[in-house]
């Protein structure tokens, strides 16, 4: 990469202005008495205790050596108003905007999408900052496979009855996701999406199949759950 383009780009650090600022210290009377952490904390455990989409990337990430803990890997921090979370690479650290996040269900899938991230991060070794093909395709991943393209959620932001409508709603996030932390063209992030488009929407682990909803991912996390049954009674 060229160095003066490595220089001005922020990779998106400008949405999670407290990664720098040191406002709070973590732990501190004024992190609980000025900001919505307590509150975030608390989804924050009942997602990785209740869903199973995260409960299903959680054992996963163990099993691959990456085991994830919640005091470690998950920060709650106010973030720009565009964004609800983000990975950091450099700290292998999820952030989960607690001035943004106010239901239990976009928690759940927030976490789930940070958590593909991370689970991408694991398993692939993904070079986010030099390779535009990696980051395309871990964002592909975390759309298809996190829930935010469920009819359910479309039917909320009034988009449906398109052809091939799961498909366009990934490519459309996994673009606008890019967008959001690189400074590239449009152009330049729907070349990229559409040359690593296919390989990355068909790729479905953890889940074996994409969850499009609660009950789907109860079935793959119940299938993760019980995939070594077979050969242990052999």
């Amino acid at each position: 990469m060229d160095q003066n383009k490595q220089q001005e780009e922020d990779y998106g650090y400008n949405l999670f202005p407290e990664r720098n600022s040191g406002k709070f210290q973590k732990g501190s009377i004024a992190e609980s008495l000025f900001t919505f952490n307590h509150k975030c904390q608390v989804m924050l455990q009942f997602a990785m205790e209740t869903s199973p989409y995260a409960k299903l990337l959680l054992g996963a990430m163990k099993s691959s050596g990456c085991a994830v803990y919640k005091d470690r890997h998950f920060s709650c921090e106010d973030c720009d108003g565009t964004v609800s979370g983000g990975f950091d690479a450099t700290s292998s650290q999820i952030v989960l905007c607690q001035n943004n996040i106010h239901q239990q269900s976009h928690m759940n899938r927030v976490v789930t999408h940070e958590l593909i991230h991370a689970f991408d991060h694991c398993r692939a070794h993904v070079d986010w900052f030099n390779n535009f093909k990696h980051l395309a395709c871990s964002e592909i991943r975390a759309a298809n496979l996190s829930g935010d393209c469920s009819f359910h959620n479309e039917v909320s932001r009034f988009n449906f009855g398109l052809k091939k409508h799961h498909q366009e709603c990934v490519r459309g996030r996994a673009l606008r996701s890019i967008l959001a932390v690189r400074k590239v063209s449009r152009e330049e992030a729907e070349k990229v999406v559409d040359e690593v488009f296919d390989t990355c929407f068909n790729d479905h682990a953890p889940f074996g199949r994409i969850p499009h909803d609660k009950k789907d991912a109860n079935f793959a996390y119940r299938d993760f759950e019980n995939r070594d049954r077979y050969y242990a009674n052999l």
